[in-house]
C-alpha cells in the first residue's frame, strides 16, 4: 500500500499531506512513522527523552490514545522498529517523549504481536496559576486544559477510527455514533489485560468472534469505551471523568418512525438524493427475490439513478447520523438535515444496500438491522474500490484486504449480494458509468401483507394502464373541511411524482413506466398570479381552476420549498368551513425565501412533509386565505352554466420533450393527451429544436380550441337533471359565434359555483 495515501482513520491536514512522524532518540533517527488518529497537531519529529519501565507509570491505562504504524523509507528503518519495539516489549519498557504542552507514552506491545503499530497514550502536563476567588480559595493547583483540536472535520473524521484492531484496518466499518464523538478514548480495560494488535486482536475480551483472513485476523467488535463518544476531563491525579453516548442498532427503526405517518414520503428522501446528485433519469421499482435467509421470494425496492455518484468520504457522510448544516441555502439543493437517507431506507424495510460509482471509484455500503441485531453498538460496513485503467481495484489506502473480506461475507451472509451479483449491478450504470443504487428488502408490512402494493403495467408500454405502487390501506389524508375521498396523491406513487417537484426535469420511471410530468402551474384555467409581501419577503402565488380536481372534489394551495413539495392541497380562508367553497380552485407558491429566516435556519420538518409552527407560516396562511377568497369571489361565485355540462380546458396545453424536458405550448387543434407516449421537439406542432428556449406566455393570454367541449372527450359529463331552467341569454355567446358543438336545446342556467363555459372559436383572446 502507498504510504502517500490517507486511511480513513486520519483526518486530511489543510496542506493535504499525511502526518508523518520522525522518531529519534539521542538525535538520531529510528523510523519514520505515520500517526493514524491524531487528536490535534503532531509534530514531524518526537525525540524520545526518557525510557521507564510500564509499571512505575500507574496513570497509563486512563490516558486516550492513538496509534502509530512503521513507514519506513528503507530497509534500515524497518529493521530499526522492529529492534525498538522488540527492546519495549521484552523489558516492559514504555518511552517517553514531550514536545510544548504534552507528553507522549509508546507502550509495549503485547506478546506475539508482529509490530505492525505502536499504542501511544497521551497527555497534557501544561499548568498555570489560577487565582483564588475562581477557585473556592485553592491556589497554586495544577489546572489541565482540555486538548485542541486539529479541526471539527479532523474530529469526526477521527472518530470512524476502531480502537481495538490493526491499524491498516481502520473505520471502514464505521461505528457511528449519534453525535460527533470526541477523540478522548482511553485505554480501555482490553488494554489492562493486554494491548489489541496484529496478530492479538482477537484477545480482546470484547471481541464477540473472529475471522481468520489471509495474514490478517479481524472481527465484529462489540461496544467499547474506545468507540463510544467520549469526553474526559483529565485531572491533576491522572483520573478521569467521561460522559458516554453509544448508539444501538434499535435506533435504525426509530429514524424509520420519522415517515410513519406516509411512507411515501420515505421515497420522496430517496428522490431528492438523486435530484442533488443531477441525475437526469431515475427508475423506481419493486421486484421479486429469492432470499436465503427467508428460503422464498421476498419483494426488493430498487432505486436507480445516473447522477454524479458518491466517494468514498460521501457515502460515509451519507450513512453517518447527521452533519453540519450548511451556513448558505441553496435554491437548488434540497437535502440538509444529514438524515435522509436513514430514515427513509429505515422506513421501507429493515436493510438496505447501497452501490454507487463515480467516474474515479465505487463503493458501497450495508445499512442493516438484521446485521446489528443482537449487538451493543452499531455496525455499518463499507467498502471502496478505485479505478485502475478499466476495472476496479481495492483502494487500501481506505481499508486492507482482510477487512474488506470480512466486510463483503458481512454482506453475504445478510443480504442477497455477493461480488459477482454486485458485479452485475455495477454494469446496470449508464453509458456515463456513473450513480447510484439503493435496493431495500424485508420491507415494511401491513398485516400479513406489505404496506406497498405494486403492479407492472401492460408490457406494450399503454398510457390506459400504467404501472404503479400504491399504499396498501388506501387512505386518505385528513384536511380542514375536506370531504373528497378520491385523492390519488394520498396513495398512489406515480400521481405524487406527477406534481413533486416544481420545474421537473429528471424523468422518472415507476415499474419501468415513464412518470408523465404534471405542473400544476401549468394545467390551470382561468389563471391569475398574484403579488405580495409577506415578513417582509416578496411572494408569489398562482390561482386557477384544475378540471380534474373539479370532478374529485379536491382544491387546495401546493407549496414548495427548493422547488420539492412540501403540502399539497392545502385548504385555506374558506375552504376551511366550507366543502364546496374553492373547489377545483388550486394554487401553487414557491415559499423558499420566506421560510429561511436568514440565519442559515429553515422552517421546515426535518421529514419535509410539513412546516414548523413560526410566524412565517401563520403571516403566509391569513395571506394565502385572502388571496383564495378573492379569486374564488371574484370568478367561481357567480357563474352561468350549460345543461350540455361543457368541460373546462386549461388556459394552455403544455407537453414537455423526452429529451431536452422543456416544456412547449400545444398550438390549437392539438391535445396532449392525442400525443404519442414520446415526445420530442422536432415532431408537431412544434415542430422545432430542442435548443430552442423554454416558452413563456405573456400573462392575460390563453390559447382557445376550435372546440371547448371537453378535456377528456371519453368522460361522460355530468347531468344536471335537477336545475331550475331560467331563459337567459349569455354574455360569452357573442365571442363564440355560430358553433356546430351547440344544439337548440342548449339553454343558460345560473347557479352558484359551478361553471360550464360555452364553446368559443380558435383564437388568441387579451383579456
Amino acid at each position: 500500500m502507498d504510504d502517500s495515501l490517507l486511511t480513513l482513520g486520519e483526518p486530511p491536514r489543510k496542506d493535504g499531506s499525511a502526518h508523518y512522524i520522525m522518531l529519534t532518540k539521542d538525535q538520531k533517527s529510528i523510523c519514520r512513522t505515520q500517526c493514524l488518529n491524531p487528536p490535534f497537531q503532531m509534530p514531524p519529529f518526537w525525540n524520545i527523552s526518557t525510557i521507564v519501565r510500564e509499571k512505575t507509570i500507574h496513570f497509563l491505562n486512563e490516558l486516550p490514545h492513538c496509534f502509530l504504524r512503521p513507514a519506513p523509507q528503507n530497509s534500515r528503518d524497518q529493521r530499526e522498529w522492529r529492534i525498538f519495539l522488540g527492546f519495549l516489549q521484552k523489558n516492559m519498557m514504555v518511552a517517553v517523549a514531550k514536545f510544548q504542552l504534552y507528553e507522549l507514552y509508546i507502550l509495549p506491545p503485547t506478546e506475539g504481536s508482529n509490530f505492525s503499530h505502536a499504542v501511544v497514550a497521551y497527555r497534557l502536563v501544561k499548568v498555570h496559576k489560577v487565582d483564588d476567588s475562581k477557585t473556592n480559595g485553592i491556589s497554586d493547583e495544577t489546572m489541565i486544559q482540555p486538548l485542541q483540536l486539529l479541526s471539527p472535520e479532523a474530529s469526526s473524521h477521527t472518530n470512524q477510527t476502531r480502537r481495538c484492531m490493526q491499524p491498516s484496518t481502520t473505520s471502514t466499518n464505521a461505528c457511528i455514533n449519534s453525535r460527533p464523538v470526541s477523540p478522548f478514548g482511553r485505554l480501555s480495560d482490553a488494554y489492562k489485560t493486554g494491548r489489541c494488535s496484529g496478530n492479538s486482536v482477537d484477545r480482546c475480551p470484547h471481541n464477540k468472534f473472529t475471522q481468520d483472513t489471509g495474514d490478517y485476523n479481524t472481527l465484529d467488535f462489540e461496544t467499547q469505551a474506545y468507540t463510544r463518544s467520549q469526553l474526559n476531563a483529565v485531572k491533576q491525579d491522572g483520573h478521569s471523568e467521561k460522559n458516554y453516548v453509544r448508539t444501538d442498532p434499535s435506533y435504525l427503526k426509530t429514524l424509520g418512525q420519522a415517515h410513519s405517518g406516509w411512507i411515501f414520503g420515505a421515497i420522496a428522501e430517496l428522490v431528492d438524493n438523486s435530484r442533488d446528485a443531477k441525475a437526469t433519469k431515475l427508475g423506481i421499482s419493486i421486484e421479486m427475490i429469492y432470499s436465503k435467509k427467508a428460503g422464498e421470494d421476498i419483494p426488493m425496492l430498487s432505486v436507480k439513478d445516473d447522477g454524479q455518484g458518491m466517494t468514498h468520504k460521501e457515502i460515509v457522510r451519507m450513512v453517518s447520523f447527521g452533519h453540519k448544516q450548511p451556513d448558505t441555502d441553496d435554491p437548488d439543493h434540497i437535502g440538509r438535515f444529514g438524515i435522509g437517507f436513514k430514515t427513509g431506507a429505515m422506513r421501507l424495510g429493515r436493510d438496505a444496500f447501497v452501490l454507487t460509482q463515480t467516474s474515479s471509484s465505487r463503493s458501497i455500503a450495508f445499512l442493516s438491522q438484521s446485521l446489528n441485531e443482537g449487538k451493543d453498538n452499531l455496525e455499518i460496513p463499507i467498502v471502496s474500490y478505485y479505478r485502475q485503467g478499466q476495472f476496479m481495484e481495492l483502494d487500501e489506502s481506505i481499508q486492507s484486504e482482510a477487512f474488506a473480506k470480512y466486510n463483503l461475507k458481512a454482506i453475504k451472509e445478510f443480504s442477497p449480494f455477493n461480488k459477482y451479483s454486485i458485479g452485475m449491478k455495477a454494469g446496470l450504470f449508464c453509458e456515463k458509468g456513473t450513480g447510484t443504487q439503493i435496493y431495500i428488502w424485508n420491507l415494511d408490512k401491513w398485516g400479513s401483507d406489505y404496506c406497498l402494493e405494486w403492479h407492472n403495467g401492460m408490457s406494450s408500454g399503454s398510457s390506459f394502464y400504467q404501472g404503479d405502487i400504491f399504499i396498501r390501506s388506501r387512505r386518505v389524508k385528513s384536511r380542514p373541511g375536506q370531504i373528497s375521498q378520491k385523492v390519488p396523491l394520498d396513495y398512489s406513487l406515480r400521481s405524487y411524482l406527477e406534481v413533486i417537484f416544481l420545474n421537473p426535469r429528471m424523468k422518472i420511471f415507476i415499474q419501468g413506466s415513464l412518470v408523465k410530468s404534471r405542473p400544476l402551474a401549468k394545467s390551470l384555467n382561468n389563471t391569475v398570479i398574484e403579488n405580495g409581501i409577506v415578513m417582509g419577503k416578496p411572494v408569489q402565488l398562482t390561482l386557477g381552476r384544475c378540471q380534474l380536481e373539479w370532478e374529485q372534489a379536491n382544491c387546495g394551495i401546493f407549496l414548495y420549498w427548493h422547488g420539492r413539495l412540501i403540502e399539497g392541497y392545502k385548504r385555506v380562508g374558506g375552504m376551511i368551513h366550507n366543502a364546496d367553497m374553492g373547489r377545483g380552485v388550486i394554487g401553487v407558491i414557491d415559499v423558499t425565501d420566506i421560510m429561511n429566516d436568514g440565519n442559515g435556519h429553515v422552517w421546515v420538518h426535518s421529514n419535509k412533509q410539513g412546516f414548523q409552527d413560526c410566524e412565517p407560516y401563520a403571516r403566509l396562511e391569513e395571506w394565502l386565505g385572502s388571496k383564495a377568497d378573492e379569486f374564488w369571489d371574484t370568478n367561481f361565485d357567480t357563474l352561468q352554466l350549460k345543461k350540455g355540462n361543457n368541460l373546462y380546458k386549461p388556459d394552455h396545453e403544455w407537453v414537455q420533450c423526452d429529451k431536452c424536458r422543456k416544456w412547449r405550448v400545444l398550438s390549437s387543434g392539438f391535445r396532449a393527451n392525442d400525443l404519442p407516449q414520446e415526445w420530442f421537439c422536432y415532431m408537431e406542432p412544434f415542430n422545432g429544436l430542442c435548443e430552442i428556449p423554454e416558452q413563456k406566455v405573456a400573462r392575460g393570454v390563453i390559447t382557445v380550441s376550435a372546440k371547448r367541449s371537453g378535456c377528456d372527450p371519453s368522460q361522460k359529463p355530468v347531468q344536471c337533471d335537477n336545475v331550475q331552467i331560467l331563459h337567459s341569454t349569455s354574455s360569452l355567446e357573442s365571442i363564440s359565434g355560430d358553433d356546430s358543438s351547440q344544439t337548440p336545446e342548449d339553454v343558460t342556467t345560473v347557479l352558484k359555483r359551478l361553471r360550464r363555459g360555452p364553446s368559443r372559436s380558435c383564437k388568441k383572446v387579451k383579456r
